[in-house]
């Protein structure tokens, strides 16, 4: 059983890559097709800029691959921009999004006589809508995980809302559906909850 970590130069693959080998799963950094299409399970981590993160996707030919895999049931985690890939649409840019998930990206956006800072960073809690989906097997309502983003998702679905955190609003802090995951959040650095949403997410790829 092996992971694939898709490498779109979208940073934080190795911190990724070394929480998965902390858990004893078997993972590769990679842009090639053919490997992802022989993986297990498929991790879209990121950090950085919509219109180039999706450029760089559309280059490699990784967008449509990406769709064809997840629609033929392959695990699929998508993290911080590699959630905000999957909508529609994003205030950040003007590339069109993977479209797999319906609905855009925001920006946060807070007057001057507030307290919150853009951008959204630090811990932060998790209010689960499914608690029955497999990736929050044993993960107890308002944990505290990481965030560090400026945007945030907005699903027109509100069923593809997997938990809800405030930040002087509420806003999509994970989303599912099916064989597809997507954070917001970073859950190689959420300690030992982080930890144990990859855990579960790797169990799906056996």
């Amino acid at each position: 059983m092996s992971i694939a970590i898709i490498d779109y130069g979208a940073g934080n693959l190795r911190s990724v890559q070394k929480a998965l080998e902390k858990l004893g799963f078997s993972s590769f950094i990679t842009k090639d097709k053919a490997a992802v299409i022989s993986s297990h399970g498929i991790i879209l981590p990121g950090v950085g800029a919509f219109d180039s993160a999706l450029k760089e996707l559309r280059s490699l030919g990784i967008d449509s691959l990406l769709k064809s895999q997840i629609e033929e049931g392959k695990p699929f985690l998508g993290l911080c921009l590699g959630m905000q890939v999957l909508f529609e649409e994003s205030e950040e840019g003007r590339e069109k999004g993977l479209g797999l998930i319906k609905g855009r990206v925001k920006k946060f956006s807070f007057t001057k006589d507030t307290a919150l800072k853009v951008p959204h960073m630090g811990w932060n809690n998790l209010l689960i809508k499914q608690p029955a989906c497999p990736i929050m097997k044993n993960i107890p309502q308002n944990v505290k995980v990481y965030f560090v983003h400026s945007y945030y998702c907005e699903p027109q679905n509100s069923i593809d809302m997997l938990t809800e955190t405030d930040y002087g609003l509420k806003f999509a802090s994970s989303v599912s559906r099916d064989n597809l995951f997507a954070l917001q959040f970073h859950p190689e650095k959420s300690g030992e909850i982080g930890l144990e949403i990859l855990k579960n997410f790797g169990g799906l790829c056996k």
